[in-house]
This record gives C-alpha cells, sequence and structure tokens, in this order.
C-alpha cells in the first residue's frame, strides 16, 4: 500500500512538475509575444510620428507659399492700381506735344490761320485715335431718340418736325469707357404732345 501511495504521490509530483514546466512555457511564450507586439506598436508608433513630422513641414511649406502667393498678389494688384494708366498717359504724351507746337505757332509773326485749323484738326484726330484705342467711345445722340441710360435732358423744345422725345441738340458730348457710361451727353429733347419727356424712350 505504501507502494501504490508512494508512486500516486510520484505521479502527482511528476504531474505537477509537467504542468509547472508547462505553464512556464507558456508564460514564456506569452512574454515573447508581448514583447513582439510591443516592438510592432513601438515601430507603428515611431512610423506615426515620422509621418506626423513629415505632413507638418509640407503644411508649414504649405503656409509659407500660400502667404508669398498672396504677398506678390497684393503687389501686382497695388502695381497694376498704379500704372493702370501708364499706356494710356503714354499715348496722350503726343497728343500734348502737337498742342503744345500748335500754341508756339499762334504766337509766332504772321502765324497762318489755315495751318493752325489744320494742326488743330490734326491734334483733336490724333486725340480720337487715342481714345479709340482705349475703347472711349463718344455718345453724340442728335437725331436719335432720348435714352436716360446714357442722355441727360437739359431742356425741351416743342418740336414738329422730328418725333416726341428726340434728341435735338448735343449740349455736350457723352463718353463711355469700355461700354461703361463715363458721362452722359447733356442734349436738348423735343417735347411730345403730353408736354413730357418719356423716361421710358
Amino acid at each position: 500500500m505504501d507502494k501504490d501511495q508512494e508512486a500516486v504521490d510520484n505521479q502527482a509530483v511528476t504531474d505537477e512538475a509537467e504542468a509547472i514546466e508547462t505553464d512556464a512555457a507558456e508564460a514564456s511564450e506569452t512574454e515573447s509575444t508581448e514583447d513582439s507586439e510591443g516592438e510592432d506598436l513601438r515601430l507603428l508608433l515611431e512610423d506615426a510620428r515620422s509621418k506626423a513630422d513629415e505632413h507638418w513641414d509640407q503644411l508649414v511649406r504649405a503656409r509659407a507659399e500660400v502667404d508669398n502667393l498672396r504677398k506678390r498678389h497684393e503687389r501686382e494688384l497695388e502695381n497694376a492700381h498704379k500704372f493702370a494708366l501708364e499706356r494710356f498717359v503714354s499715348e496722350l504724351l503726343a497728343v500734348r506735344d502737337s498742342m503744345e507746337l500748335g500754341l508756339g505757332a499762334t504766337q509766332e509773326e504772321g502765324a497762318d490761320l489755315d495751318k493752325l485749323i489744320e494742326g488743330t484738326e490734326l491734334t483733336l484726330k490724333l486725340l480720337s485715335d487715342v481714345m479709340e484705342r482705349f475703347d472711349v467711345v463718344q455718345i453724340s445722340p442728335e437725331g436719335e431718340p432720348f435714352n436716360p441710360e446714357f442722355h441727360q435732358a437739359m431742356s425741351m423744345q416743342p418740336r414738329d418736325d422730328v418725333p416726341p422725345n428726340t434728341v435735338v441738340t448735343v449740349i455736350q458730348k457723352g463718353y463711355t469707357l469700355n461700354g461703361r457710361l463715363v458721362r452722359p451727353a447733356m442734349v436738348m429733347v423735343s417735347q411730345g404732345a403730353s408736354g413730357g419727356i418719356d423716361e421710358r424712350a
């Protein structure tokens, strides 16, 4: 009976030892797995930090580029406002030169009136050409229906020879720039039977 008990005890000790060894192996394997997972997490974290740093650098550079573009645009806009009329002024200088020559000619002794008139006409044509090149269009609506968008009525005239609300006299010509009204033409308008101007004309 003692031998059987001893065998049982020995078996129990052996089983317990095997269980301990199994637990130790499993613990070691678990620890190894945890170490491996920890290493993987560390590598993922480092990769994430690296990408975050890279993206931050890209953001800083993009902001700097946008800021530089904004400043350059502001400079270009400021220059455009400052020098928008440069070409127009350059063209007008020839007109001024011609006018100064004409004025000088009037002060010469024995000035030829016909030549002065011819010079004035040439200067006026030069000015008209400059204005045309810059899309400055003259409004001279004599004989046309009154248009309140481009004409300013200064007075009315009773007229039987033209339809009512017709421009009969242009007191001062108007002008548009690229289709936009700069100054309306000041006009006299024929009076209709009702005695007033039809603003819808």
